[in-house]
This record gives C-alpha cells, sequence and structure tokens, in this order.
C-alpha cells in the first residue's frame, strides 16, 4: 500500500494535480479529502457548487431546487451546466480533486472533451465499486487513469 503523497510524488508541485474520486462511500472520500487537503489539493463537487446556487437563487440553482423538491436527481444537462462553469472559470492547468462528477458516463466523456480542449489531463482517478458508478469507473479504467482506492495507506 502506498499514501497519496507517494502516489503524487512523481507530478511535481501537488496542487497542480488533477484527480477524480469514484465510487467511494462518503467515509472513504472524507479520509481521502483529508489527505489532499494536506497536499494543497482544492476540492470541489458539483452538490457543493449546487449548494451555493441555490443559496444565491440563480438559474442554475432555482432548477436544481425544484427538481429535489419534487424528488427527483439533478439531471446532467444541469449537472454539465454547473460543472462547465466551475471548469471554465478556473485558472488553466490549476489542480483539483473532483468528488461526485462525473457520475455517469455522459458527464464522464463530456469532461474528458473540456479536458482535452484545454490541453489538459487526468493525472489519476482513486476509485471504488459503487455499482452506480460501474459504467464511470469501467471509462477511466480502459484509458489507464484508475487506481484502486484499497491500495492507498489511510
Amino acid at each position: 500500500m502506498s499514501s497519496l503523497s507517494d502516489l503524487f510524488s512523481d507530478f511535481g508541485a501537488s496542487a497542480k494535480i488533477r484527480i477524480l474520486i469514484v465510487g467511494l462511500p462518503s467515509s472513504q472520500t472524507d479520509n481521502l479529502m483529508n489527505q489532499l487537503r494536506s497536499l494543497n489539493i482544492e476540492h470541489v463537487s458539483p452538490a457543493g457548487l449546487m449548494q451555493q446556487e441555490i443559496l444565491r437563487r440563480t438559474p442554475l440553482g432555482l432548477t436544481a431546487e425544484r427538481a429535489a423538491s419534487r424528488g427527483k436527481p439533478v439531471t446532467d444537462e444541469t449537472t454539465l451546466a454547473l460543472m462547465r462553469r466551475w471548469f471554465w472559470a478556473r485558472k488553466p492547468d490549476a489542480g483539483f480533486a473532483l468528488t461526485g462528477f462525473p457520475a455517469t458516463l455522459l458527464q464522464a466523456k463530456v469532461f474528458d472533451e473540456w479536458l482535452d480542449a484545454r490541453d489538459e489531463a487526468l493525472h489519476s482517478v482513486i476509485v471504488g465499486e459503487e455499482p452506480s458508478a460501474i459504467s464511470v469507473i469501467e471509462h477511466y479504467r480502459t484509458l489507464g487513469l484508475a487506481i484502486e482506492a484499497d491500495t492507498i495507506a489511510a
């Protein structure tokens, strides 16, 4: 087993590392995020961004709030609009750790296109075995980016 800092030691400045965390239970995600904070990596999640939109009463926030009040999930379209705004507003080549996105294969493919358009790449995708995320996990395994979460020391 290796630690997160060992995994990313070859990448130089940790603040420029771009990783996804997909398919992990929240307790394991929280543990990884605590480790990543010590490496000075920004944590971004669509849930956190959406909460900000709801509080600011933006059109995206109101759309998400309506879906939640009906007991429906936020659509791919709304999630992609939110994440597109975040992605293109950030500094070029800035690092991040994303949780909760991409959540669907469509989102993963669109996100890959955004990265390509900016001539950026993910360094890795830390994966678990959440059944609802299997298509996203398999997508990144196919690309050779997957690191199994159980191989990382707590």
